[in-house]
């Protein structure tokens, strides 16, 4: 059952830090009070002293996603001496406590340890809420993840008071950046290849992704098992971030992403020359005083891309004097990967975007202020998605009208957001961008490349099939995508478990 959003006059002065935390401390009161059904505590407590006592060697997996697909993705780890909890995102289809995950199923300080694979929002966004309840518990995640995680959930702190006040959604925000930046002190940086341990028995192991800046897969290692969470991974290059590089042991059981399992990609695909596709379409575009308008997201795609076009400007192929503009969130993080440049595996490790390309971030006298249409121009604006509100969503209301113009999609967009409605609609017909502002008439160009962050499902079952795990969970996909995936591990490896696990129920390792 949905949580009824009672909409309460707000006043709209609320911007001090002051306001800001008494909005928090009122959303902390909110959520308290339908969230935990255990008795306040005002002093620590140990966990449970039977479960460690007893010292069994029996161990658990629980989803704690409140459905499967792609959403507020957290599991919990059981091992005999630690707790361990796995991601704790925000449903980016969900507002208030459904975007939450089952946090419910935890008891206060029964949680020894938080590991973060990467800083996206479905992997991210309820950390600080996962830590306030559990205040025995280390989070556990890369430099280059803390350094953007901090960024990403000060700006959904943002986000969430926009929502209270424009919405009425009471119990945002979740937490607040003084609450954020006191949590933070737990945060424990681990370098790839270098393990720790958590109490007595158990030892866990970074491994390089290869999806964002700082994405880790992590080993987990207790009583002669070796469990292994891939997070989000993609094994291939990209153009700026090198591929996964993960452990090809056995290990007894694999937690794996699923999310392209329900798209093959075609059979004669080839970066390169989807590359150099794209490239066509921007010249063409500009060929006819057109600009491009390319939907991104603000981690991780931004980056993609802005190298895409140092890429092709370096190599003469794209005129110099092109301009090409940023704006959004994605400025910020562009300013994180220059900083963090040398942490991670890149193809281009010396180049840094602010400083080796000429970016337009907006008006140079105005901060904030939006950007402007230019013709002849590249319009590199998050998000990916064109969710309402966002920069690429504002900008696109006057500009995909206009037939010299081109929107160039280089990643996934949600059908049922105004970039896969847009994919989805006939050049000449109208597309609704944003509920508080009319329809406008679709008249440009709408091309889709793909520039995944994501393994292809073959590379994904591939990996599987050399690992030979005794037991496989797949996670973080939609139906079709998790039932690819266990009808083919069912039918090349007959004796390896497979579960698509049903949230909420303990799984025996």
């Amino acid at each position: 059952m949905r949580t009824k959003i009672i909409k309460t006059p707000i006043s709209h002065s609320a911007s001090s830090p002051s306001d800001c935390d008494q909005l928090n401390h009122d959303s902390q009161f909110y959520l308290s009070s339908i969230l935990a059904p255990y008795p306040e505590k005002t002093t620590r407590f140990s966990r449970n002293p039977q479960k460690h006592c007893a010292h069994t060697n029996t161990m658990f997996f629980q989803n704690l996603a409140r459905q499967n697909d792609i959403g507020a993705n957290c599991y919990l780890l059981e091992t005999s001496d630690s707790n361990i909890v796995l991601d704790s995102g925000m449903h980016p289809k969900e507002e208030g406590i459904d975007a939450l995950p089952a946090h419910h199923e935890l008891p206060p300080h029964s949680v020894d340890a938080i590991v973060l694979s990467h800083a996206h929002l479905d992997h991210a966004g309820t950390i600080p809420v996962l830590m306030r309840d559990q205040q025995d518990a280390p989070l556990y995640l890369t430099q280059p993840t803390a350094d953007l995680a901090k960024a990403l959930l000060h700006n959904s702190v943002n986000v969430m008071q926009h929502k209270r006040l424009e919405l009425g959604i009471t119990e945002y925000p979740l937490y607040g950046h003084r609450e954020l930046d006191r949590l933070a002190t737990r945060w424990e940086p681990k370098s790839y290849l270098t393990p720790w341990k958590i109490n007595r028995d158990t030892k866990l192991t970074f491994h390089d992704a290869g999806h964002i800046l700082g994405s880790a897969g992590v080993m987990v290692e207790s009583d002669n098992k070796r469990i292994f969470y891939t997070g989000d991974i993609q094994f291939e290059d990209q153009t700026l971030i090198t591929g996964a590089r993960f452990p090809e042991e056995h290990v007894d059981t694999l937690i794996v992403e699923t999310t392209r399992g329900a798209s093959p990609r075609r059979p004669d695909y080839d970066r390169d020359e989807e590359e150099q596709r794209l490239l066509k379409a921007i010249l063409d575009t500009l060929e006819r005083g057109g600009s491009a308008l390319i939907p991104v997201f603000a981690m991780g795609k931004t980056q993609e891309v802005l190298t895409m076009i140092h890429k092709f400007k370096t190599a003469g192929l794209l005129p110099e004097k092109t301009p090409v503009y940023m704006g959004g969130l994605s400025t910020k993080m562009t300013l994180l990967f220059d900083d963090l440049s040398d942490s991670t595996s890149r193809k281009v490790p010396d180049f840094k975007i602010l400083e080796d390309m000429d970016i337009n971030t907006g008006s140079k006298k105005h901060k904030g202020a939006p950007i402007t249409y230019r013709p002849g121009s590249i319009f590199c604006l998050s998000s990916g998605m064109m969710s309402e509100n966002t920069t690429s969503n504002i900008f696109a209301q006057t500009f995909i009208s206009n037939p010299k113009n081109s929107l160039l999609f280089v990643g996934y967009a949600d059908p049922e957001t105004p970039g896969g409605i847009i994919r989805q609609t006939r050049r000449g017909d109208i597309v609704k961008l944003s509920k508080d502002q009319p329809p406008v008439v679709l008249d440009c160009p709408v091309e889709i490349f793909d520039f995944s962050g994501h393994a292809t499902r073959d590379a994904i079952l591939d990996y599987i099939l050399k690992i030979k795990p005794n037991q496989v969970f797949l996670v973080h996909g939609d139906s079709p995508a998790l039932e690819w995936f266990q009808q083919q591990i069912s039918q090349k490896l007959p004796q390896t478990e497979c579960v698509i696990p049903t949230p909420g129920k303990k799984y025996t390792l």
